[in-house]
């Protein structure tokens, strides 16, 4: 399902930018032919337009189909030569496009297709999610060369195409996939509806999960996402083109609830949620019928210590990541014995220093998971939150469970044109409490993204929660009251 749909996308792509299944592909020199030539433009004729949402049958080629083969087929015999010293035929007339064209094919740009195809049929996968694969390298990204079929060498430009240097950024292959899904004029997305697994309050039981937080926790953030509206069909389900509605996020939309929820119940100010966690210690001192009570305090040393591990070793991952390829690389034919015998005295070499210092050799690739931070409640150390309760924070209101809490601080007062300044808000960690930023670093480091985009999407939620009281010109601070 998902490659048909992918399929599509790409056939869709390629007539669009005049590559392929189209009268004149784009960079090919216009030759007159008797038989063709009174053929329409392939944008002007319905049943052409049909070929990108309908499969294409091989048997039942038209007579265009076969006279543009006949017409290249005098052309590719003439470039056999050129391409096998010189690459792919077309390999130097991509290079040669307007670098700034912001459309043109490149690997991020492989990962929006990809990231749009899973959005059409609302697969178990977030962005970030598609984006720790690639570093994992459970996804061909970095050297994808390597896989490719025997028959597929790299040669000549072709090497500069698929040679990549750097980690894809979450930003860039986030717009690139709504600007490609406007430029394709695909339909309305598939809604995004509250059992599917892209809706804040299925994302929010599944960070809450990683994040170690308690059950209970998930009542309060479906009562944001209700109160909010971020729940809405239309709020969440992509229309390709349409500029009056926000490029949803869902994976940091969820993320953003999570935080809008801890400062709802304790303030996140660096003062009021240790106070309330020392009496949630005192409550579970006496407590022996329920189960025990959610400490802020024992959830942040947990949590800080086990984040602070894995940020090492992501560190020293991404230190010791080899760039350079073990399939090596050769611009022709004539450098590719000196090219591979170089890569052996490296390989030979690498493995007599590695005997000699004692390095142990790397454990082999887990395989893919949606969680890095799992949690089991049968350790007996106390490291799992989720069966605690939140009641030895909470009290009881007219039959209702309120937060203890009545106060909240705002991040910010007014928000930004996130056309012209690129955000919603402005965030340096050195202008908010530091109980604030570790939750936002605990997401960032789940998300693999800066710490600016939850806030962003925080301070979004914010406005829409207190949106009554902020038309009042109620006079709030931008920081946490003391």
């Amino acid at each position: 399902m998902k490659d048909e749909v992918l399929w599509n996308f790409w056939r869709c792509y390629l007539q669009k930018t005049k590559q392929a299944y189209c009268d004149r592909p784009a960079g090919e020199t216009v030759k007159p032919l008797s038989v063709c030539d009174s053929s329409t433009d392939v944008d002007s004729d319905p049943e052409r337009l049909s070929l990108l949402y309908s499969s294409l049958s091989e048997s039942e080629g038209d007579l265009q189909t076969d006279c543009s083969f006949v017409s290249s087929t005098s052309k590719v015999s003439e470039s056999t030569s050129v391409h096998s010293r010189s690459g792919s035929v077309d390999g130097s007339l991509y290079l040669m496009k307007n670098p700034k064209e912001k459309l043109r094919m490149t690997m991020p740009m492989t990962l929006s297709f990809c990231y749009m195809a899973l959005l059409w049929v609302r697969e178990t996968m977030t962005l970030s999610e598609l984006l720790r694969f690639v570093f994992e390298g459970h996804i061909p990204y970095l050297n994808v060369f390597q896989h490719f079929p025997e028959k597929m060498k790299l040669r000549g430009p072709d090497i500069k195409i698929f040679c990549v240097e750097s980690w894809p950024s979450y930003e860039e292959v986030f717009n690139k996939m709504h600007e490609l899904a406007a430029f394709l004029d695909l339909p309305r997305f598939p809604d995004i509806t509250d059992s599917c697994f892209l809706h804040p309050d299925m994302l929010c039981m599944k960070y809450l999960m990683e994040a170690n937080l308690p059950d209970e926790m998930h009542n309060w953030t479906c009562r944001v996402v209700k109160k909010t509206c971020i729940g809405e069909v239309d709020f969440l389900t992509l229309v390709p083109g349409n500029k009056s509605t926000r490029k949803v996020k869902y994976d940091v939309l969820a993320a953003a609830v999570i935080v809008v929820v801890l400062k709802l119940l304790f303030l996140l100010d660096d003062k009021y949620e240790w106070l309330l966690s020392d009496f949630a210690q005192e409550r579970n001192k006496n407590n022996k019928e329920d189960g025990p009570y959610f400490e802020l305090k024992k959830w942040y040393k947990v949590l800080k210590c086990t984040l602070d591990v894995e940020q090492k070793k992501l560190d020293e991952r991404r230190a010791k990541y080899l760039w350079r390829c073990e399939k090596p690389l050769f611009y022709s034919a004539k450098k590719k014995s000196k090219v591979l015998k170089r890569r052996q005295i490296v390989v030979n070499l690498q493995n007599q220093f590695g005997k000699l210092s004692g390095s142990v050799k790397p454990a082999e690739k887990p395989n893919p998971s949606s969680f890095q931070l799992s949690w089991s409640e049968e350790n007996t150390d106390g490291s799992c939150f989720h069966g605690h309760s939140l009641k030895g924070i909470l009290q009881e209101k007219r039959g209702l469970l309120t937060a203890m809490n009545p106060r909240y601080w705002l991040c910010t007062l007014k928000l930004c044109n996130e056309k012209l300044c690129g955000h919603l808000a402005h965030y340096g960690e050195a202008d908010f409490p530091q109980s604030y930023h570790f939750v936002l670093r605990l997401f960032s480091f789940l998300l693999r993204i800066e710490p600016s985009y939850i806030h962003d999407e925080v301070c979004m939620i914010e406005h829409k929660l207190f949106n009554k009281k902020l038309r009042k010109k109620t006079k709030y601070k931008t920081g946490p009251r003391k």
